[in-house]
């Protein structure tokens, strides 16, 4: 499983410098995508509630910043690796540079169990984080966000420590903050929300009516659960649905408000009532109409893929499909709308929240999602302009990443940087 972990990750330089390649551009557009701009790796101490004091390892990746600002999460987990931040700092900025946000791309991360860790503990890793870090960091240099294992509490730490240290008030250079300290309304969702106004388009596209399809969702987390309420809200029909418990499956569709009721209180899917006990594994090949993986990476392989009953697949996980996977895929003509468009939803709200920070007005929930509607729309059909025009021949994955790079390599020509 790591292999295929970091197999997933060293596909993105290949599909930059491909990018690169179709589109004829400079090699000097590659030469500048290929590696962080800057890369730092730091030593953290932190006084454990036990009296003693561990270190712990900390990354901070700044990809590029040819469009504006670095931008992107820190995680909290075991796997953070030197070699993992600096691959997703690209996607951010590629990320960035697909959905039209002027922000180019970062990451960060602490290599750590955060799940061992106590509430204080946690708070004293996160301030020290920003010890470390905060020279990197500002609102108009690098602005960093929750990822795994890191939220809005621990964003509030993180800005506090900041202002702390910069004796000024300066909450955009953070977003994910709760909305007390200057987060947006719509924040915690919009990963979720962005992907299903993607499935809603690409839907229409492939000629499926939404309301009349049957929906199954690998995730049951912050994304997934989230997504699955709003197609329910939407009238959508959800016949699956998995957690790292196990899943359900009831072919006339799941009573999506019980199941999340029951999730809240139990923390799991695991004991729902409501239809029949599938394996994270047979969901993704339930009779389905629009598969969307919102869970771990590398769940579609070439093993199961000839099995998926879906038309239409959406990635609101990062990294789902194995390149063998998406390959069956295409030969099977099963359109697949990639993590890098279908889950930016996030980062086009941080954008929104850094917005509301640096103009001091903050909006309420309907301007933040309508806002949002209009960019994944125009980010959507976008890709799939780009696609007909330069990529006919390949994938929508194929024509992100190369509307993606063609963008950025624009903004490198105009800066002189080619």
């Amino acid at each position: 499983m790591e292999k295929r972990r970091e197999d997933s990750f060293g596909a993105t330089d290949r599909r930059i410098r491909e990018s690169v390649e179709r589109l004829q551009l400079s090699p000097v557009v590659y030469e500048h995508l290929k590696k962080p701009m800057r890369f730092v790796e730091v030593s953290i101490p932190v006084k454990m509630d036990h009296g003693g004091v561990e270190v712990f390892t900390g990354f901070r990746a700044q990809h590029n910043n040819v469009l504006g600002p670095f931008k992107g999460g820190i995680r909290f987990h075991p796997d953070v690796t030197a070699e993992n931040v600096k691959a997703l700092s690209a996607l951010m900025t590629l990320k960035c540079a697909l959905v039209g946000v002027p922000f180019g791309g970062g990451k960060g991360g602490v290599a750590c169990d955060p799940l061992s860790m106590s509430a204080s503990e946690k708070e004293r890793l996160s301030r020290g984080y920003i010890r470390a870090f905060g020279f990197l960091l500002g609102p108009e240099v690098d602005i960093p966000a929750p990822d795994l294992f890191t939220d809005a509490q621990v964003m509030a730490w993180m800005v506090d420590e900041y202002n702390y240290l910069a004796q000024r008030h300066s909450p955009g250079v953070l977003t994910g903050k709760p909305v007390e300290v200057g987060g947006s309304l719509g924040r915690k969702e919009a990963t979720s929300r962005g992907s299903v106004y993607v499935t809603r388009e690409a839907a229409k596209l492939c000629g499926i009516s939404l309301k009349e399809a049957r929906i199954a969702i690998q995730g049951c987390g912050n994304v997934g659960g989230q997504a699955a309420r709003i197609f329910n809200e939407l009238g959508c029909k959800i016949v699956a649905i998995s957690d790292i418990s196990g899943g359900v499956y009831r072919p006339q569709g799941l009573d999506i408000p019980a199941l999340l009721d029951h999730v809240q209180k139990s923390g799991l899917i695991e004991g729902f009532t409501g239809g029949e006990k599938i394996t994270n594994e047979e969901l993704i090949t339930v009779d389905c109409d629009i598969l969307v993986p919102a869970a771990l990476e590398n769940q579609l392989t070439a093993e199961n893929a000839p099995e998926i009953k879906a038309s239409l697949v959406v990635e609101a996980a990062n990294g789902p499909t194995t390149p063998e996977a998406e390959q069956i895929l295409k030969e099977r003509e099963i359109v697949l709308v990639p993590d890098i468009l279908a889950n930016s939803g996030g980062v086009t709200v941080s954008y929104f929240e850094w917005v509301q920070n640096n103009e001091g007005y903050y909006w309420d929930l309907e301007t933040v999602n309508q806002r949002l509607e209009k960019m994944m729309v125009q980010a959507f059909h976008a890709v799939h302009r780009f696609g007909r025009e330069k990529c006919a021949e390949g994938t929508m994955r194929t024509a992100a990443y190369g509307y993606a790079v063609q963008r950025l390599a624009e903004a490198m020509r105009y800066r002189g940087w080619l």
